[in-house]
Parts: structure tokens; sequence; C-alpha cells
């Protein structure tokens, strides 16, 4: 697994010094190094850290030096455009350890046709990553329609009872589908790297 950068609670010249000193693995010729993965940038160093040619970014999530393409495709799944940053978060993930994938949005359980005009895009995917906040029904109606591994992410979108997302990650840990793999609220990254080595097993 390569490490990645949790950017907050650094400073902008600590996350600088960070990624140049493993990009500067590369540029030695002395060790290509691995994949680089910037988490949870604010806007400030989002500006610094795109000075050093990231190969692909969106949000808070920056990534550098991805690796050769695999066979395997993981479509990501977001109830809502709100889960949009988590999405990306795992979608970007995903990309610079060399999976491919496909991303669907707003096929949440309130518009549960929408999500069963995408079955067969999702069929043809390795593994299927699917976030939701409110109540984080739409792994457990993904499981009863699929054969797909589900890592489920709960985020923090929903109103009052949804407690910051804690109602989502209950619903999902409680699901009475079996085999969804559940993390921590709104990680992206966390929920990426769980399938990346289930992708590595299967391989």
């Amino acid at each position: 697994m390569p490490e990645a950068v949790y950017c907050a609670g650094k400073t902008v010249d600590q996350c600088v010094h960070i990624v140049s000193e493993l990009l500067d693995l590369d540029r030695s010729g002395l060790d290509r190094g691995d994949a680089i993965v910037a988490t949870r940038a604010d806007p400030d160093q989002r500006h610094a850290l795109l000075a050093l040619d990231p190969s692909a970014w969106s949000g808070s999530t920056l990534t550098w030096r991805h690796r050769l393409p695999t066979s395997f495709t993981v479509a990501i799944v977001a109830a809502g455009t709100s889960d949009l940053p988590v999405a990306e978060e795992a979608r970007l993930t995903l990309e610079a350890y060399g999976h491919r994938t496909m991303q669907r949005t707003d096929v949440g359980v309130a518009g549960l046709h929408r999500l069963i005009g995408i079955l067969p895009d999702l069929e043809a995917a390795d593994l299927i990553v699917a976030i939701a906040g409110m109540e984080g029904a739409l792994p457990t109606v993904l499981a009863g329609l699929v054969s797909q591994p589900i890592v489920a992410i709960p985020t923090s979108v929903g109103y009052g009872t949804s407690f910051g997302g804690a109602t989502a990650l209950l619903s999902m840990l409680a699901s009475c589908a079996p085999g969804i793999a559940a993390v921590g609220i709104d990680n992206g990254f966390g929920a990426a790297c769980v399938a990346h080595r289930m992708l590595r097993l299967k391989r």
C-alpha cells in the first residue's frame, strides 16, 4: 500500500516538502517510488501542491505518478450529489492505484428507479463502492440486487437525526444484507484502500 499524505493539520510548507521528497525519488533515477495521494487539502495547500504538477486532482484530493492500469473496474455509486466530495476522494485514490472506475451519482433510494436503471453497468464492475448519507440505505439495497463485493461509505450528509453520519454508519454496520464492508464516516480514501486490497487478492 502506498503511503498517503494527510494534509489536514499540516502547514502548506509541510505538505509541499513531503510531496516533493516523494517525487524526488523518481527524479533522482534511483527509485521510481510509488503512486502518491494527498488527501484533505485545503485551498491554500491545494494551490501550492498543484504547482508540483499532479496527475489528477478534484476537490481536496490530489494524486501523482499513477500505477499502470489493472484489468479491474470499480463502480463508485453515490446516493446524492452532496456525497460527491467523498466519491471523488475514493475515485482518485483508486485511479492512482491503477484501477479503472465508473461513477454514478444521484441513484439513492429516494429515486429507486434511477438505481434500477444502472444495474447493467454495475454488474459489469468487479467491485462496488456505495456512498450514502441520511439513513445510509443504498449499500443494503445494492447488496440485494448484485453479487459484487460492496464497500460502504457513510457520509455526514443529512438532516438533524443523521447525527453527522452516525445514523448512516450504524445502518450500514447493522445491514441485513450480508457481506457489506463499511468504513468510517466520509472515509473515501479508506474505502478505496479496502477495495484495492480486495482486488489485489482477486488478481
